[in-house]
């Protein structure tokens, strides 16, 4: 019997096993055996008996086993209470229906025209009514089912609408669900016209329309071929449909990045492409020109705007499509025009981003006399925009005028072409009235050089921007230089035929890094030629020395961002052979290290010479710049770093004894400090030697370099014990002098003290992040000795405080930086050792000495203390305060530390002169309140309560403060306010973060608000005449106080809020009950509409006066002619704010 025989009796529900053996020879890759080979042999009388077979398999095996039954015994099995028959049963009716699904599926591509397939059929839509009972496990023959249908789709067989629609539904679900839906979406994508089949009304349809809307969310689906293809196609599904898709991926655009938008673009594009009507009308008119109206409209701070432009540029960049010109031509023609001429500026700005992107709009179908008038008027248009009176729109217009002249230089008239660029060059280069639109002629410029049929044009016109190099606006000056690298790479112009090279590099030495850098870029080649042999780099480098020293700094201080460190080390090594040869020509020298270099000479020996001190200066200059600027690639390479060390210690005695000027002296010592120890010692005595002999006052300097090269060479310990000596040496108030160490310098005459030095190498080595690091790494005990002598001038300075009897030779100031220093030291020294309290004790008894000695000198000058006691005094409060406030915003102290500072605070907030400090206050309060709320978790509860309504009650001391401090002296008040202005913003701000964590530091808004209502209500009270009442239009306008908060208030959007928040609460209460108090808030919401602040609270707040002020109403005939004016203000003012 052949194969095909037995195939077909198997097929028979009485020899179910048999086919269960054919199916599974099937699957067996090791049997030779293949249905579906099988089933193409079978002549059509067969086929249709074996449809017919099947069909009586599967309908037994479902009446043996009904779906409702395979739920059941799923539960008992989980359950443990089925027995093994009934397991079996179901597997082997699962296998059946496998085997079933699998012979259907085979013989679905061999139906031919004229089969009778009723019984196969009959076997997809049994399939199809159980497929959704199937149990979990079952999921590879759920998607054989579907595979089955998705076959039965693709040769369109009767019935596969039915088929079809359910393969297309699980695809559906899947590509929505799976994280990666690649091999779903591809199958998707080929069921699409399934969809079509659906009316969108229907229940089915509505059933996947949100389905099919997720897909617009889904990036990793947009971004796919296939993806974008299905996406497209939804498109032409329903007229309705389309408005559900463009709302969605509005809603969504925002999130979307620039990628995806674009993809997104695209979608809109092929969709449009493909649609015909009604469905294009309804594409163009919902989606196209509905992202049309927005670009326009949106404002540009918001996040959609960009995303939206970006689709509208996509089609407008597809404008050599067919029907493309004539599409956007209708749709801009009834809203692109109106809003070119928009009142508001933002509009027309978006409006001409839009006509410069489509330029030019027209319909190709009208006539060519009628394209060249439209051309022309849109050509007058955008002369118009570029005179508009808004800067943004004249930046925005120069841009477009560029893209224009950039893609349609062939096709415009060359007078047209010609008076642009006039217009751009020679009058929006020079736009004095703003930077901004200066800075766009000099970007845009760079679209047009993309086009070369513009370079010889603009080779004429350019060099009349010349002067632009030097605009007062960086960003000018940034963009300038921009153009200038753009220019050189299209070679469009000899760049240093635009800019000549002194001006270039007068600018390299002068500019900040922004400009600098970019400068360097452009003259790189030319100074630092890679190509070249290095004895050109030389020689460049020579030139720019001659012509601008300071441009050379600089220019070497950037050149390793554009080589590599290896052609930097070739350079200084350059230069060593050179200052080696003009050495070598200037003196007879028979030292081996240098006479050895007589083959290096070079042509710059005619033009150089030892002689020439300033070229000298600059080379071992550069030389030092170079080698800070690898520094930390040569620390990687050791092997290098070890040749070029012995290279430049081989000749650095030389250069020391042949280049003496002070000038060539400073960079062989900060060159010497790149050295090791051990290579220099001749020059290690000779630094020290120049520390002792300077001269107190000398320029930082001349002491710099010595101590960077002391710290480089580990040597700092002897600068110190020369400073303790110093110090310990000048101090009157020793009672006898300490016995000096063995290794202490001494002195002669004690008069060689010279502390006020000692001081500024102290200041110096803590100031500079690498000296400071040297200072801290030394031993403790290194250490304490100058603590211990900058603490022992407290008391000179107490004795200048007090009695003036400080030696001639000192002065204050000395004593003052002395205590600074030994505050300052002490948080260094805390912070390297933090496991104790030691130094942090310190600095607390310096605030309990300052607050115990100094602070009762902190009084206005009378008979017991004069104007300079009081100075002083204030200068020590000051320079503790700062100390304090700089420890606690570091980290260094604890809450006992912060206690402590509190109370200092508090007691110079009490003084009689104490007010003077209140800016420094403010900043010390905001420091504390931050550093208590940050370490929350470490402190307790009820001690960080304690701490912060301190913080609270000192705020309201300040702000009483400030008050008297204006009826008493009104000018000194005003300073005192604005001087407070900044240290009050910070304050609030860390109040507003604190105020969300701790309740209690709300109180401070509340004192605010209170202090700006007394303050208002106080000048409108004082008022005697009807025409003094005036609403006030800014900040400036209220009283200085009042000036001073709504000012530091206004600076942050979430201060604000908090502030208008209080203010609510207050007005809602109905605590202010006066007419002038009520006024007073009416005039201060006039101040927050003038700063765009938050009108949904300010209309809030503004409603709730309004209804409280007419009460006042009922008593017009009883107000005063004063009281009347303010009512009428204060309606007036409140109409304002709730109809903006």
């Amino acid at each position: 019997m052949s194969k095909r025989k037995e195939l077909l009796d198997s097929v028979h529900p009485d020899k179910i096993q048999t086919f269960l053996n054919f199916i599974k020879l099937h699957k067996d890759r090791a049997e030779p055996f293949d249905l579906t080979e099988l089933v193409h042999e079978l002549p059509r009388t067969q086929r249709v008996e074996l449809w017919r077979r099947a069909a009586a398999v599967l309908r037994r095996a479902l009446e043996a086993s009904p779906p409702e039954r395979w739920v059941t015994r799923l539960e008992d099995a989980s359950g443990g209470e089925v027995e093994g028959e009934e397991s079996l049963e179901l597997k082997r009716t699962m296998s059946v229906l496998d085997g079933v699904t699998l012979l259907c599926t085979a013989c679905v591509d061999v139906v031919e025209d004229g089969d009778t397939c009723s019984d196969l059929l009959d076997c997809a839509h049994m399939l199809d009514s159980i497929e959704s009972a199937l149990p979990l496990s079952e999921m590879p023959l759920q998607r054989a089912i579907h595979w089955l249908f998705e076959c039965w789709w693709r040769r369109g067989l009767p019935g596969k609408a039915e088929l079809g629609w359910t393969a297309f539904v699980v695809c559906l679900e899947n590509t929505v669900i799976l994280k990666k839906p690649i091999s779903e979406l591809t199958r998707l994508c080929g069921l699409r016209e399934v969809l079509l089949t659906v009316d969108f009304t229907s229940e089915r349809g509505q059933s996947v329309t949100d389905p099919l809307l997720q897909c617009f969310l889904s990036a990793s689906l947009i971004k796919r071929e296939e993806g974008k293809r299905f996406l497209a196609f939804l498109f032409g599904w329903d007229v309705m449909f389309i408005r559900m898709i463009h709302e969605t991926i509005k809603n969504q655009l925002q999130f979307f990045s620039r990628a995806v938008a674009a993809d997104i673009a695209e979608v809109y594009f092929r969709a449009w492409r493909k649609a015909s009507s009604p469905f294009l009308e309804e594409l163009e008119m919902s989606c196209i020109q509905d992202l049309m109206q927005h670009t326009l409209l949106l404002p540009r701070t918001s996040p959609v705007h960009p995303k939206v432009r970006q689709v509208l540029t996509y089609f407008h960049q597809q404008k050599y499509r067919q029907g493309m010109d004539e599409m956007l031509h209708r749709l801009y023609k009834p809203i692109l025009w109106k809003a070119l001429k928009a009142v508001n500026p933002e509009v027309r700005a978006n409006a001409t981003l839009l006509f410069t992107e489509a330029f030019p709009v027209h319909d190709p179908a009208l006539g060519s006399e009628r394209v060249d008038e439209l051309v022309q008027k849109q050509l007058d248009m955008l002369f118009a925009l570029l005179e508009d009176a808004r800067p943004m729109v004249r930046s925005t217009a120069v841009l477009g005028a560029c893209s224009v002249l950039g893609r349609c230089w062939e096709l415009l008239p060359s007078t047209i072409i010609t008076d642009l660029l006039k217009k751009l060059l020679l009058q929006l280069a020079n736009d004095t009235s703003s930077p901004d639109c200066r800075c766009s002629v000099f970007m845009c410029i760079c679209v047009i050089l993309d086009n070369r049929l513009s370079h010889p044009l603009l080779e004429k016109l350019l060099p009349a921007l010349k002067s632009s190099l030097h605009d007062t606006s960086e960003k000018v000056r940034v963009a300038f230089v921009d153009m200038l690298l753009k220019i050189k790479a299209v070679r469009a112009a000899k760049f240093w035929k635009v800019c000549s090279m002194e001006h270039l590099l007068e600018r390299l030495e002068r500019d900040s890094p922004a400009v600098s850098k970019r400068i360097v870029n452009l003259l790189f080649n030319s100074f630092l030629p890679v190509s070249q042999s290095e004895e050109i780099w030389c020689e460049r480098c020579v030139t720019m020395v001659q012509m601008n020293p300071g441009a050379a700094r600089k220019f070497y201080r950037y050149a390793c961002l554009y080589t590599a460190p290896t052609n930097i080390v070739k350079l200084m090594l350059m230069i060593r052979k050179c200052l080696n040869s003009c050495i070598q020509k200037g003196v007879k020298i028979t030292d081996d290290s240098v006479s050895s270099n007589k083959e290096n000479s070079s042509v710059l020996e005619e033009v150089l010479s030892v002689k020439d001190t300033a070229v000298m200066a600059s080379l071992l200059e550069i030389v030092v710049i170079l080698w800070n600027s690898v520094q930390k690639s040569l620390e990687l390479h050791q092997d290098a770093l070890s040749y070029i060390t012995a290279k430049f210690a081989s000749v650095l005695p030389e250069y020391l004894r042949v280049f003496q000027e002070e000038r060539c002296t400073a960079p062989l010592i900060r060159l010497a400090s790149l050295l090791p120890a051990a290579a220099v010692p001749a020059l290690r005595s000779k630094v020290m030697a120049q520390l002792r002999k300077l001269d107190s006052g000398c320029p930082v300097p001349l002491y710099s370099q010595p101590l960077e090269c002391v710290c480089a060479w580990g040597q700092l310990g002897g600068v110190l014990e020369l400073v303790v000596e110093w110090l310990t040496e000048a101090n009157p108030t020793l009672s006898e002098r300490r016995e000096s160490e063995s290794r202490r310098v001494k002195f002669d005459d004690p008069a060689q003290a010279r502390p006020g030095l000692g001081l500024d190498y102290v200041a110096l080595l803590l100031q500079r992040p690498r000296t400071r690091d040297c200072l801290l790494a030394l031993p403790l005990d290194q250490l304490t000795p100058l603590l211990q002598a900058l603490s022992t001038w407290k008391e000179v300075l107490y004795s200048s405080l007090s009695e003036g009897g400080v030696s001639a030779a000192l002065t204050e100031t000395t004593a003052l930086t002395a205590f600074i220093l030994h505050t300052r030291l002490s948080i260094h020294l805390q912070h390297r050792y933090p496991e104790g309290r030691d130094f942090l004790g310190s600095l607390e008894h310096s605030m309990d000495w300052v607050e115990k000695r100094v602070l009762p000198f902190l009084v206005a000058p009378g008979e017991y203390v004069s104007e300079q006691q009081t100075t002083l005094a204030r200068h020590i409060v000051e320079s503790c305060m700062t100390v304090c406030r700089d420890a606690v915003r570091v980290a260094v102290g604890d809450a006992d530390f912060n206690d402590h500072v509190l109370q200092l605070g508090s007691y110079v907030l009490l003084s009689e002169k104490g007010y003077a400090c209140i800016p420094l206050l403010l900043s010390l309060l905001a420091e504390v309140a931050q550093d208590s709320i940050s370490h929350n978790a470490e402190v307790q509860e009820e001690q960080l309560s304690v701490t912060l309504r301190i913080i609270t009650n000192m705020f309201q001391k300040v702000l009483e403060v400030m008050a008297h401090r204006l009826r008493k002296d009104k000018e000194e008040g005003e300073e005192l306010c604005g001087s407070s202005e900044d240290a009050l913003h910070d304050f609030l701000l860390v109040t507003q973060l604190a105020s969300e964590e701790a309740e209690v530091m709300t109180g401070i808004f509340s004192s605010l608000c209170a202090a700006v209502l007394i303050d208002v209500s106080r000048v409108l009270q004082k008022l005697s005449h009807p025409e003094e009442v005036m609403t006030p239009e800014s900040v400036s306008d209220l009283p200085p106080l009042s000036a001073t908060i709504i000012g530091a208030i206004l600076k942050s959007p979430a201060v604000t809020r908090c502030f208008w928040s209080e203010l609510s609460l207050s007005v809602n209460s109905e605590a202010i009950e006066s007419l002038t108090g009520l006024t007073a808030v009416a005039h201060i919401l006039a101040i927050g509409r003038k700063a765009d602040s938050i009108q949904q609270n300010l209309k809030g707040i503004a409603m709730s006066v309004h209804t409280q002020i007419l009460r006042h109403s009922t008593t017009l005939g009883e107000l005063t002619d004063m009281q009347r004016v303010l009512y009428e203000s204060a309606i007036r003012t409140l109409n304002e704010v709730l109809l903006q």
